[in-house]
């Protein structure tokens, strides 16, 4: 599903202008723009000659070769001004799930990590199934819509090998969300140092003491040290842990109704089957469950399938800051 207003917003040479930074790192900015002639918005990472318009110059090819979908964040386009390199990208109203979790405490409540994580295991499955990892996947490289959807961004880091050290890194990921902290935060300096942490030895990271057995069992899916034996992004989206997340997208498709009086109950049945073999078929909007009304839910277990032989190779990288505010 391509972005619906990517066309409207993408300007012609000359005819945007740079707002407010909401953005910045080691290879460049990251601005909030907008098209002089339909006021649409929609944001430009800035590099300058060198390692950062590397670093973009890769992200744009990655992003090219990719087909649309509604779980990576869309490209634009791409404009060379005066030694800089401009990539136009869509612009996400609620900023990072580092901003996010900032904003309502430090941490999210585990529904809101099932939803969140379900989503982000979308786009992944998307890359991978066109032979691309990310490399730079945590709670600043994940972007949240105002109507509450995720999408993958900051490719400058990805890169086209047939490994699974994506599902590491969305452990990581899961628990930053749930902690608000990212591992080993309290016995390393840097996120660097962790990842040294994790090549030179053989432990994980401490799991949320308050998770559920679904969501603990989850991560250590995501946290197998032998990567022969670590879930896929195929096979995590079957897991128990997000069975209940799967509602979210029928449910948001549903017109609001509030009765006028005790009396008044609508009785009615939503078109969205249960298929756990289609599952992994699914997008927003086409998720597996039934509604009698609006009162009812039914939850319906899960399978998880085999695992799946792959190599994995651990990546870090300098990447974008988010300083959104407001």
């Amino acid at each position: 599903m391509a972005c619906s207003n990517c066309q409207s917003v993408l300007p012609k040479p000359n005819d945007w202008v740079k707002g407010k930074l909401v953005g910045t790192g080691s290879f460049g900015t990251v601005n909030l723009a907008m098209n002089k002639s339909t006021g649409g918005l929609f944001v430009v990472k800035s590099a300058h000659i060198g390692a950062g318009c590397e670093a973009l110059s890769n992200e744009v090819k990655i992003l090219e070769s990719l087909s649309s979908s509604p779980y990576i964040v869309q490209y634009l386009g791409t404009e060379k001004h005066q030694g800089n390199l401009n990539v136009f990208m869509e612009y996400m109203a609620g900023g990072s799930l580092a901003d996010v979790a900032q904003k309502f405490g430090g941490s999210l409540d585990e529904e809101v990590v099932r939803l969140y994580t379900r989503e982000i295991l979308h786009g992944l499955q998307h890359l991978h199934q066109h032979g691309i990892v990310h490399c730079d996947l945590k709670c600043k490289n994940v972007l949240l819509g105002s109507s509450g959807n995720i999408k993958l961004a900051d490719f400058g880091c990805a890169k086209r090998l047939d490994v699974s050290a994506d599902i590491w890194s969305l452990g990581c990921t899961v628990i930053e969300m749930a902690t608000g902290r990212y591992p080993w935060a309290g016995e390393v300096s840097n996120p660097v140092a962790s990842v040294l942490r994790i090549a030179n030895g053989d432990e994980i990271p401490q799991l949320p003491t308050h998770f559920s057995k679904e969501g603990l069992d989850f991560l250590t899916r995501c946290l197998e040290r032998d990567p022969q034996k670590r879930f896929t992004a195929e096979e995590l989206l079957h897991h128990p842990f997000l069975s209940r997340s799967s509602r979210r997208s029928c449910q948001q498709r549903q017109y609001a109704f509030s009765p006028t009086s005790v009396f008044e109950v609508h009785d009615f049945e939503d078109t969205c089957d249960v298929d756990d073999d289609d599952e992994l078929e699914s997008s927003r909007g086409h998720e597996k469950f039934s509604i009698r009304n609006s009162f009812s839910r039914h939850d319906r277990p899960v399978g998880i399938t085999a695992w799946q032989q792959e190599d994995s190779t651990l990546w870090s990288s300098g990447s974008w800051i988010t300083v959104r505010s407001g």
